[in-house]
């Protein structure tokens, strides 16, 4: 009898016995059980359900499960309690992220514990590391080749120093994030090694083929994903054979087909859980499964992939969120989504967007998406953010862009163009990343100042960066601030010098810490001290703006194309508002009294703390921006 012909009930008393009779009754675990089991069950069954091991392997993964909840830490049980108590938790308007890399912002993980004072300065609830885990020397893709999920790379610090920082940052009320890199290891890790030798039991671990046949059948509906390391998704080994590497040629994809992965994975992430780590950052979501005569990206198995593995993680560690990492159609985007998946995603779209707007000066494809594409399911959020570690590529959707007379194959050369000084016009210093000149696809990177303007003075440089956090900072969920981009750090060329990092210009954007921008922070006859200024002040109104969390968002349509709207609803359509009106182009705009008509005259610009008379109309300046509390006329 196979898993799909089982019985989820008798399953599940045969596993928790096994496990009670090994280490005794537990009342609250046998509940978390109770309520993760038949989804598990049906799970694995849609997975693995034909295969003679799918049982074993399920049996295995609840017993780890359990045994990591027994050996959860006392403090994270009673955080567990407390945020299943509050599953909102982490809607809240007080919720902002910093991202950085370890050696980069702090040296070491000692590093990052000293600047917690900071993080409390700037109003951090979220640190989110980035990856930090023993990768190859020089092939890493910056951490994101792991050859160890249990090990830290040595020269940032220890797995003990990671759980003591996640305790002080509890502490503080921040909480930790890392990346969890699970599409795929690095070809130095264990794993990978062993495959390759074909021992027993990891043979099956990768997507290995003797010859060309398969490759070649996978690679005529997948798509290249970085050309200047290598063509189509396989690299050769040195023995002949060929093995799926999607990314660069260190780094192997899994073969979740193969329960085995499943189960040795969960066990990695069960682990870190431990560490008191509070959100995973699911890294490549949509390619962790593949199938012939598609494009391997998300595919209906990666879903139930990740629904599997929230399933164990509500066993061990109810608290802990998954994030994801879904840079494909916003469509897609959307469907990783919800509370039994992963309860938090970045929104590459309105990342992207924002980009498109400024370099436009017109914000109809933005206000779009945030019209249409914004809603989420309840008991989720989206992480907002200005710019990350990575590339900036064009994900808008072609068919909403026609909507607009916009081509999205030329629109995406421009906007490339505009971000790279090519296009009349620019204020942007950019780099181009990963051009392929057989697709004409590319992408871009820079540090917030330098696309805004900053960096090739542009009087309007500020102001953009201010203006990109403001609406970040204002849609909804949980805005992400890549640290360093508050005090206005500009492109770090030097990255061409060093040998490792010379070919891959994602590094222009990932500078080490500016500790002469810091100092001028409270200085604001300085630029860093003028955005810091103008930034902390962001995250403090919000903080203090109960509109602004959760992700409820009513659009609010002005005339001029140039500017974007929305509103923020309070708790009853007889509470205030905040209305967000924010101006992308480089001339002031008027918004007339007849659009805000619908309003009571009197509001309070939130970030001022001015009372405003709008019944005669507003005028926002060049770049510019206003949260008002308002009321709706009855």
């Amino acid at each position: 009898m196979t898993l799909l012909d089982a019985d989820a009930g008798v399953d599940e008393e045969r596993i928790l016995a096994a496990i009670e009779a090994e280490h005794g009754p537990d009342e609250d675990l046998r509940r978390r059980v109770g309520d993760q089991f038949a989804r598990l069950h049906s799970l694995f069954g849609r997975l693995y359900g034909t295969r003679d091991d799918a049982f074993e392997q399920l049996a295995a993964v609840v017993a780890e499960a359990a045994a990591s909840a027994r050996a959860r830490p006392a403090d994270l049980r009673e955080r567990d309690r407390a945020l299943e108590a509050d599953p909102g938790w982490f809607e809240s308007e007080r919720m902002v992220g910093g991202v950085c890399y370890v050696d980069r912002y702090a040296g070491t993980l000692a590093g990052v514990r000293e600047q917690i004072p900071y993080f409390r300065e700037l109003g951090l609830t979220y640190l989110h590391l980035m990856p930090l885990f023993e990768s190859p020397e020089g092939d890493d893709d910056g951490g994101y080749a792991v050859s160890s999920y249990r090990r830290v790379d040595p020269r940032l610090g220890t797995m003990q120093e990671l759980a003591e920082l996640a305790t002080d940052l509890r502490a503080a009320g921040i909480s930790l994030v890392v990346d969890f890199i699970f599409n795929h290891t690095s070809d130095e890790h264990e794993w990978a090694r062993r495959a390759v030798a074909g021992e027993e039991g990891y043979e099956d671990f990768y997507l290995i083929f003797p010859d060309r046949e398969m490759p070649d059948l996978y690679e005529r509906t997948t798509r290249e994903i970085f050309p200047d390391d290598h063509a189509g998704s396989f690299i050769q080994l040195p023995d002949g054979r060929w093995i799926w590497s999607t990314f660069y040629h260190f780094q192997w994809d899994l073969n979740y087909a193969n329960p085995a992965v499943f189960r040795a994975m969960a066990g990695e992430m069960l682990f870190l859980a431990n560490q008191g780590v509070a959100a995973l950052r699911m890294d490549a979501v949509a390619f962790i499964w593949k199938r012939i005569g598609t494009a391997c990206e998300s595919l209906p198995e990666a879903h139930l992939l990740l629904q599997a593995f929230n399933a164990v993680v509500r066993i061990a560690a109810p608290a802990m969120l998954f994030k994801s990492e879904a840079i494909v159609h916003p469509d897609e985007v959307i469907e990783f989504i919800s509370p039994d998946e992963c309860q938090l995603s970045y929104n590459p779209l309105q990342m992207a967007l924002t980009w498109e707007a400024l370099a436009t000066r017109d914000a109809r494809l933005l206000q779009q998406a945030l019209d249409t594409r914004h809603d989420l399911p309840p008991g989720t959020a989206w992480a907002t953010y200005v710019r990350g570690h990575d590339d900036i590529g064009w994900t808008f959707a072609d068919e909403d862009a026609i909507q607009f007379g916009v081509v999205g194959g030329p629109h995406r050369r421009f906007l490339n163009d505009f971000y790279v000084r090519q296009a009349l016009g620019s204020f942007a210093r950019g780099v181009p990343f990963q051009e392929n000149p057989r697709t004409g696809d590319a992408r871009v990177t820079g540090t917030t100042a330098s696309l805004a303007g900053i960096e090739a003075g542009d009087e309007g440089g500020e102001d953009r960066v201010v203006l990109a956090h403001a609406i970040a900072m204002s849609t909804g969920g949980i805005p992400l601030i890549y640290l360093g981009d508050e005090v206005g750090q500009v492109n770090d060329y030097s990255y061409r010098e060093r040998s490792d990092e010379a070919g891959d210009t994602r590094w222009v954007h990932r500078p080490y810490r500016p500790f002469g921008l810091y100092e001028q922070r409270h200085d604001t006859s300085t630029v860093a001290g003028r955005l810091f200024h103008r930034i902390s002040r962001l995250i403090a109104v919000r903080a203090a703006t109960p509109e602004l969390g959760g992700n409820a968002l009513i659009p609010f349509h002005v005339q001029d194309p140039g500017v974007l709207g929305y509103q923020r609803p309070g708790p009853t359509a007889d509470d205030p508002r905040v209305l967000v009106l924010a101006n992308v182009g480089d001339d002031p705009v008027t918004v007339e009294a007849l659009t805000l008509s619908g309003l009571e005259s009197g509001a309070v610009d939130l970030v001022t703390g001015a009372a405003v008379e709008i019944g005669a109309g507003i005028v926002l300046p060049a770049h510019g921006f206003v949260w008002l509390r308002v009321r709706a006329l009855r």
